[in-house]
């Protein structure tokens, strides 16, 4: 436990209050700390299980990461910090009997190869603002030339606006989506009519040579 602890921070006496019939005791320890550490301390002090283990301190629950990073605390002398241990979860076998693993499936979560700045980016959006995970999900799946292209056109569109082109902008922003959502079908693909069409037959009135040819013999023409 001695490990977790550096000699040249200056040392304070804070108060442990644990949620429940244990007494409060008090801890020696620096007056600036990270959390994970904390959590240890007081684990091994009062033998409470580090995994279970919520602190509270000044009101706010304490994390052990923020936006990606270690989290500190400040800590000054005769401050309490209050721990709440929480409870086992029932069993495996009754967790199987409610449905709520489709809710563990919609949790959005960022692979390990996201850069720095788009872990931040999340940690804010999710912690700070609580930004549902379906919404995190729409704006982190956006390439950077997408979000490019969107903070181009609000820049646009109050020009537009005062240019008397409003409608014909938007009118315009459509046309653009739909071409860059179209497509390229690669050789050997069906098309969609194709999927409907087993038999591949032409639709009545499709004008091609075999139509040519078939009302050219008949004199149709």
């Amino acid at each position: 436990m001695a490990d977790l602890i550096e000699e040249d921070d200056k040392m304070v006496d804070i108060t442990l209050r644990t949620i429940g019939p244990s007494p409060r005791s008090r801890l020696t320890l620096p007056s600036t700390i990270k959390v994970k550490e904390l959590r240890k301390l007081i684990s091994g002090t009062t033998g409470l299980p580090l995994e279970n283990m919520t602190l509270v301190f000044r009101g706010n629950v304490l994390h052990d990461v923020t936006n990606g990073e270690d989290s500190l605390v400040q800590l000054q002398e005769r401050e309490t910090v209050t721990v709440a241990i929480k409870p086992k979860p029932p069993a495996k076998h009754i967790q199987d009997s409610f449905d709520d693993d489709d809710g563990e499936d919609l949790k959005f979560q960022l692979p390990e190869s996201a850069s720095r700045w788009k872990r931040k980016l999340f940690f804010t959006l999710r912690d700070k603002f609580k930004i549902p995970d379906m919404l995190l999900m729409a704006i982190l799946s956006l390439r950077t030339k997408t979000w490019v292209a969107i903070i181009m056109w609000f820049i646009l569109a109050p020009v537009a606006h005062r240019l008397g082109i409003g409608p014909l902008y938007i009118l315009a922003t459509g046309f653009v989506i739909i071409f860059y959502n179209l497509g390229h079908r690669q050789p050997g693909d069906v098309s969609a009519y194709s999927i409907f069409n087993e038999d591949f037959r032409e639709l009545p009135g499709t004008l091609n040579a075999d139509r040519l040819d078939r009302d050219i013999r008949h004199g149709q023409f």
